[in-house]
């Protein structure tokens, strides 16, 4: 018998505007198989047995976002963004936390701009995870040969791939310590990329779960082509 995963808050930052995807709107309001990019990203959340709720951070003056169907689920709640993705982050946990939410719980960070995130890479996220005293997220081993060049593009050394991961999305962590971790490094002006590098900030080792490499994260107009591509052959 399959063991439930456990429940989760879902967290979605959406206050980018992807410039360089040079577009006539945020990237995740692009068009792709009908939907939105960002409906894409938020559907595997939503249609999740344990998931108990779903904040997205969007612009104070985004004028998108109130034209999606799902604006109006009841489950999805909006909040402000931020400059930077950890202020949007930051924002989304404290809505939870006004909202009632238990430090204990857990929540799953994901790219706004991640549309093909597989059902099977969330469940083994939350089941590998739901012990785990830290958390961690979803990445891909590297798979090409690594160059570490100079501030004039000329190679300096080769770098060992085998130690090498690419960090993706959701990443998992507890609402508490993620809170902590992120209000903290914004005081002490840390560089962080994303949640996991937050909790590594805060001296916490997360742990990496093996996933998808076509899990992509559309930066650029040939993410979105490869992607239509890749669904239109499904059919």
């Amino acid at each position: 018998m399959s063991i439930r995963p456990p429940a989760f808050w879902a967290v979605i930052p959406a206050a980018g505007i992807g410039a360089r995807m040079a577009a006539d709107r945020p990237k995740q309001y692009l068009q792709l198989g009908g939907r939105t990019i960002l409906e894409h990203s938020l559907g595997c959340f939503l249609d999740h047995p344990t998931v108990k709720g779903v904040v997205v951070s969007v612009a104070p003056d985004d004028p998108y976002w109130p034209t999606l169907a799902c604006a109006s689920d009841p489950r999805i709640q909006r909040v402000d963004g931020g400059e930077q993705r950890s202020d949007s982050v930051l924002n989304a946990l404290l809505h939870l936390h006004e909202q009632g939410a238990d430090d204990f719980d857990w929540v799953l960070v994901h790219d706004a701009a991640r549309p093909n995130l597989a059902r099977d890479d969330l469940d083994t996220l939350l089941h590998e995870l739901a012990n785990d005293p830290v958390g961690g997220l979803l990445a891909v081993p590297a798979r090409d040969t690594l160059k570490r060049v100079d501030k004039h593009g000329r190679v300096l050394e080769t770098i060992d791939r085998s130690v090498i991961w690419q960090a993706y999305t959701p990443q998992m962590f507890r609402l508490g310590a993620l809170h902590r971790a992120l209000a903290d490094s914004l005081v002490a002006d840390a560089v962080i990329t994303d949640e996991a590098s937050a909790m590594e900030w805060a001296g916490q080792a997360p742990r990496l779960i093996e996933g998808r490499a076509d899990n992509i994260k559309v930066t650029r107009p040939e993410d979105l082509e490869w992607l239509r591509q890749r669904w239109a052959n499904r059919h």
